[in-house]
């Protein structure tokens, strides 16, 4: 059994050995190569060949909008279509539950108040025919925005793999006359 001042003594000698063995030893040479002589990109960046093919771009882009580009390294590009692909999805659920309250209160009539003569006076529900095809629309309209955005993440894929050796430089500079946008493209 190990009482607190063995404990003690053997956490105070893996502290040394762990020192120890941390420090340089002497045969150990410092590395002569400098940080700096190493290539500031990195080969798949600089490849002329991009890291999957335009077919395959395109497959990835309409099957998980985000994921071509994040591959091709566009990261802006992929936040964004992921960001369209969470709203729309979140709106579509939301305005499938408005159409289905809709739906529910449909035929709907409330009593409001009784007549002087015993009669409850009916009035109609709050929603109508109009009210279910308008958030039927809406529905729609989000599922279409949804598979817009899987098209377009797919075309935009396709594209950037095809436009993987051109490197576009974009340039505004301030004129005394205003401003100005300036391209070159390089192609090699």
């Amino acid at each position: 059994m190990l009482t607190g001042m063995d404990t003690l003594r053997r956490l105070r000698y893996s502290l040394l050995m762990s020192v120890l063995m941390a420090s340089p030893l002497i045969a150990q040479r410092p590395d002569s190569l400098r940080v700096s002589a190493l290539p500031a990109v990195s080969p798949t960046t600089d490849s002329l060949r991009p890291p999957i093919s335009p077919r395959r771009a395109l497959l990835y882009g309409f099957l998980a909008p985000g994921y071509a580009q994040s591959v091709l390294g566009r990261h802006k590009a992929a936040s964004a279509f992921l960001l369209v692909e969470a709203i729309s999805i979140a709106m579509i659920r939301e305005s499938a539950a408005d159409l289905h309250e809709a739906r529910r209160f449909e035929n709907d009539s409330l009593i409001v108040s009784y007549a002087p003569n015993g009669q409850p006076t009916k009035v109609a529900g709050r929603f109508g025919n109009g009210e279910v095809r308008t958030r039927r629309a809406h529905v729609e309209d989000w599922i279409a925005l949804l598979v817009a955005n899987h098209l377009f993440a797919g075309a935009d894929g396709f594209v950037a793999a095809n436009l993987w050796d051109v490197k576009p430089k974009l340039a505004f500079r301030a004129t005394p006359n205003g401003a100005s946008i300036t391209a070159s493209i390089n192609v090699q």
